[in-house]
């Protein structure tokens, strides 16, 4: 593998990274607190509203954004300048287009799409989330445009200060609404309102830094760009088949919400109060659930223009290289993560959510292992739609969404299993999906991948690093006692031991190496430091 283009992309996963970290300690912020003022209900009515405006958003921001970077990376890869103006302005077009559509839909129709999901009282949500579609797609055609340049900075900078607008708005607005007395529904959609306002700050930031770094290029021979309607047509080619596998999973995981609340209801016996509070405490899991995600998404962003360029120069081997390393990167980051969560459910979630529902532990166990498989998923699908293989997620992700269905249909209509049979359907989901999507790429790469070189010593090192932090949990837990205080200290005690253990058996099993960490930001400094060879 070429070292520059394998930096690249690498450092743009850093960057990326970064800012994950930084959003994720803000949604900490907003999140936690926010589940603790509307409580399981209320935060009930918040998710329906969220996964509802989630489907909207992935119909119009799935696809064509990964189509744009992909578009202007290849010509960027020619120096092509006039068909990378040109492809942006017809992407903002179709933007801007789709945008409007979806807002209008959540705007005029916010009480039938609530109904749909068996909580009418979310339908204020939706109505306060719906301006958010439209802005988020102009936003997304801006990131794709500086994505697809390689350049990750915007994005990172663009979601911090998305997020940063979210958390201020959205929590003053809650706090003051239940302070005025006001209900749960009124609450959460005061709530919500705050990513709308978040998505207004992160496109205003979007115009003014490609007005001021992307000036137009002054060539001595232009080249020609092709027609807006050849252009149009391949966007729709690339992005059509990513959106629909995209668009699959948001919409069953819509089916999936309003399945868990009637489910509950009509076959469970519970009544509408309990499902309200059964389903909240399982979306509450879910914000721990898709923490290990975040991490591995900025891999993904980054991985599809760099295998896209290689690919235009027909350098197959290099795309492989990418691929492999991608996955494995993956791997090493998502394992101690999802491993964590699952090993430390119990004191998390009543560190986290003291008054919520006794469930969540035992949810939040089953999700931890599912987060895995769900990374995993990610970095397949990418790899696969940068090397121009984007019908191939779509049929595992159809696949796999049927599976959850299914599941969740029989196991939480079961009294004795009821809400938790929703963690087991997205468990066994994303397990199909994995699957699938490996024997796709092992088909279609001409390099062959090892599970051996990117799963074996990553998980080597989670299983050390899962003993070891059950064994200072339990015995802080068992010398300190059941406050939420003591519990608190014994899950800090038990975080640092894992960091330690995981860190040390990466080193001893070299599921990471100097070469790797040489191809991030002061990754040489910090292989020295880490002492990885």
């Amino acid at each position: 593998m070429a070292d520059t283009k394998k930096q690249n992309y690498l450092h743009g996963a850093a960057i990326l990274a970064a800012g994950v970290i930084i959003m994720k300690i803000l949604g900490a912020i907003y999140k936690i607190p926010l589940g603790n003022i509307l409580q399981d209900e209320g935060y009930a009515h918040f998710l329906v509203a969220y996964n509802i405006y989630n489907v909207f958003l992935t119909i119009a921001t799935a696809g064509l954004p990964v189509a744009l970077s992909r578009m202007i990376s290849e010509a960027n890869t020619f120096d092509r300048q006039m068909q990378i103006k040109r492809t942006f302005h017809v992407a903002l077009a179709t933007f801007f287009v789709l945008g409007i559509v979806c807002t209008l839909i959540m705007y005029l129709f916010p009480t039938e799409l609530a109904s749909m999901m068996g909580d009418v009282e979310a339908s204020r949500s939706i109505w306060a989330l719906s301006p958010a579609v439209l802005l988020v797609c102009l936003v997304s055609a801006y990131r794709g445009y500086c994505q697809g340049h390689g350049n990750m900075t915007p994005t990172t900078v663009g979601q911090v200060l998305e997020v940063v607008a979210k958390v201020i708005v959205g929590l003053l607005l809650a706090w003051i609404l239940t302070r005025a007395g006001k209900s749960l529904p009124v609450a959460s959609a005061g709530a919500i309102f705050g990513v709308t306002v978040g998505g207004a700050v992160a496109l205003i930031y979007m115009i003014i830094y490609k007005k001021r770094n992307y000036k137009p290029a002054v060539m001595a021979e232009p080249d020609v760009p092709e027609r807006a309607r050849r252009i149009f047509g391949t966007l729709l080619r690339i992005g059509i088949p990513i959106t629909l596998g995209s668009s699959v999973l948001s919409l069953i995981n819509l089916i999936d919400t309003g399945l868990c609340l009637t489910r509950l209801q009509s076959a469970a016996g519970f009544s509408y109060a309990d499902a309200k509070v059964l389903f909240g405490v399982y979306g509450k899991a879910q914000t721990l659930y898709n923490l290990p995600a975040a991490f591995v998404t900025p891999l993904t962003i980054s991985v599809v223009p760099a295998i896209a360029s290689c690919m235009a120069r027909r350098d197959t081997d290099e795309a492989c290289g990418i691929a492999e390393a991608s996955i494995r990167i993956s791997s090493v980051i998502a394992l101690p993560m999802c491993a964590g969560l699952a090993v430390l459910s119990y004191c998390i979630m009543n560190v986290l959510y003291p008054n919520s529902h006794p469930a969540g532990p035992q949810l939040l166990t089953v999700m931890g292992v599912a987060a895995f498989f769900v990374c995993m998923a990610l970095i397949e699908t990418a790899v696969l739609q940068a090397h121009g293989d984007e019908r191939f997620p779509v049929y595992s992700m159809l696949t796999g969404g049927i599976v959850k269905i299914l599941v969740n249909w029989v196991l939480v209509a079961n009294p004795n299993v009821n809400i938790h049979g929703a963690p087991i359907g997205t468990l066994t989901c994303y397990m199909v999906m994995c699957v699938m999507n490996f024997i796709f790429i092992r088909k279609r790469l001409e390099t062959k991948l090892s599970l051996r070189r990117m799963l074996a010593r990553p998980l080597l090192s989670t299983v050390v690093m899962s003993v070891v932090t059950w064994i200072v949990y339990a015995a802080a837990r068992h010398f300190l006692g059941d406050s939420r205080m003591q519990l608190a200290v014994a899950m800090c005690c038990a975080i640092a031991a894992a960091v330690v253990a995981y860190v040390v058996m990466l080193s001893v099993s070299r599921a990471i190496t100097a070469e790797d960490l040489k191809l991030i930001p002061k990754g040489d400094k910090l292989a020295k430091l880490l002492h990885i060879r």
